[in-house]
């Protein structure tokens, strides 16, 4: 980062006042007497009927769209364990995107502690305030035995956003090239770099939309994960392949997908020349790609590129997912946020990339032509359409599995 982008990122985080994030007041708080009901002894009342009936809290808080975004900073961004203070900034970032986006509030928790189980208790013991739970820049393996103990002890949804949101705008984006390079997913070779939650959760999610295990290879900082290593844990285990192939370099010959979600400059001309036709490669390694998209442009002009940067087309950003997933799902006060509204997620963004794009989202970002295609596979952040078509379809998925407490919002258009 240069230092006038620096020295402009930390003057937006301090002024006018520090942080990004504040509370607003709802309810009008200019007389005694709106005063006497804002607090003692108006509030009583709800207290009473909240104490009789905990769903209540629903009709009387601010609980059913409130969100807390939650972390040990264990793996903040691409800066590793920087400490549950130092990620504050990042939270409250997601602060600013859920309101923006899908007008969820949130209050950020910074939890000081890598111990597992204390941070479950944690969670678990302040999770009568929230409506929906969202894990953040949580390390593997950590992450996936977090979410899943939480996920079994609490009623609300709970969402860890680095597996399960980067997992589902890789899939969206992943169905619509393959269509493009006119191939499927259920016979496409696919190299995944990178063996922490987004690789993991994401071959998690193509398998269940139909891409074959065998054909994933895994790739961790050792090489491939492959059945004669004994050195991995149970979520890497279930991807070791049978195969005599050792190398990055061995997984790359006639692959069909990259996928990186590792670190910078993985992948050389040569790996990419030695791809299937047609390749497509996700490198989203943020800043700097595991490949730049001008070298693999230059090495493969029949390929797809991908990365995690706004500079560059089709970006995998998850603002394009959690917001709202947690609207629909909030709208529905779904219990969980369960694999079918996941896959509901995908193909909602999936199909909204072949829609034709309105001018109005051309303008937002200063072109005079986008359609689907090769360097549009992917809807963009700001496209108003999203709030209109993600949240209905992760509504219905809930309600038709069963996960919903509320029937499908008469506001929500018919899907």
């Amino acid at each position: 980062m240069s230092k006038e982008l620096k020295k402009q990122a930390l003057d937006y985080h301090s002024q006018p006042k520090p942080g990004k994030i504040g509370i607003e007041i709802t309810k009008p708080c200019t007389s005694q007497h709106e005063l006497s009901l804002a607090y003692t002894p108006g509030v009583a009342e709800p207290v009473r009927e909240i104490a009789k009936d905990p769903e209540l809290a629903y009709k009387y808080t601010a609980k059913g769209n409130l969100v807390g975004v939650i972390t040990d900073g264990t793996a903040v961004l691409g800066l590793g364990n920087t400490g549950a203070l130092a990620g504050k900034p990042v939270m409250e970032g997601k602060g600013v995107l859920f309101k923006r986006f899908a007008n969820v509030d949130v209050f950020d928790i910074e939890v000081g502690t890598s111990d597992i189980d204390e941070f479950v208790q944690t969670v678990i013991n302040i999770s009568p305030t929230f409506g929906g739970i969202n894990l953040e820049d949580i390390a593997a393996p950590a992450c996936f035995e977090i979410e899943q103990q939480l996920k079994e002890k609490l009623d609300i949804p709970v969402f860890h956003d680095d597996q399960h949101g980067t997992a589902i705008i890789i899939a969206a984006g992943l169905l619509n090239a393959l269509h493009l390079q006119n191939k499927n997913l259920e016979s496409a070779k696919i190299v995944c770099i990178g063996a922490g939650s987004a690789g993991i959760a994401s071959m998690n999610l193509l398998v269940a939309l139909g891409a074959t295990k065998n054909n994933i290879f895994l790739i961790d900082r050792k090489g491939i994960i492959h059945s004669d290593r004994d050195d991995l844990n149970k979520y890497k285990q279930a991807y070791a392949v049978d195969t005599k192939d050792r190398t990055l370099d061995d997984a790359m010959k006639n692959a069909d997908v990259m996928i990186g979600v590792s670190g910078p400059d993985l992948v050389n001309e040569a790996m990419l020349k030695s791809m299937a036709t047609n390749p497509i490669v996700f490198a989203l390694s943020n800043p700097d790609p595991e490949i730049k998209p001008e070298v693999a442009l230059k090495a493969r002009n029949d390929l797809i590129m991908a990365t995690g940067r706004s500079d560059y087309p089709n970006q995998v950003n998850n603002v394009l997912g959690f917001p709202f997933i947690f609207r629909g799902a909030l709208d529905v006060r779904a219990s969980t946020i369960n694999q079918e509204m996941e896959i509901a997620a995908v193909h909602a963004l999936k199909d909204l990339a072949r829609e034709p794009v309105p001018q109005e989202v051309m303008d937002a970002y200063g072109v005079t032509e986008m359609s689907f295609g090769k360097d549009y596979i992917i809807p963009k952040p700001l496209d108003a359409r999203l709030i209109d078509r993600i949240p209905p379809r992760i509504a219905k998925a809930a309600v038709d599995s069963g996960v919903a407490k509320k029937d499908y919002p008469s506001h929500y258009p018919k899907v």
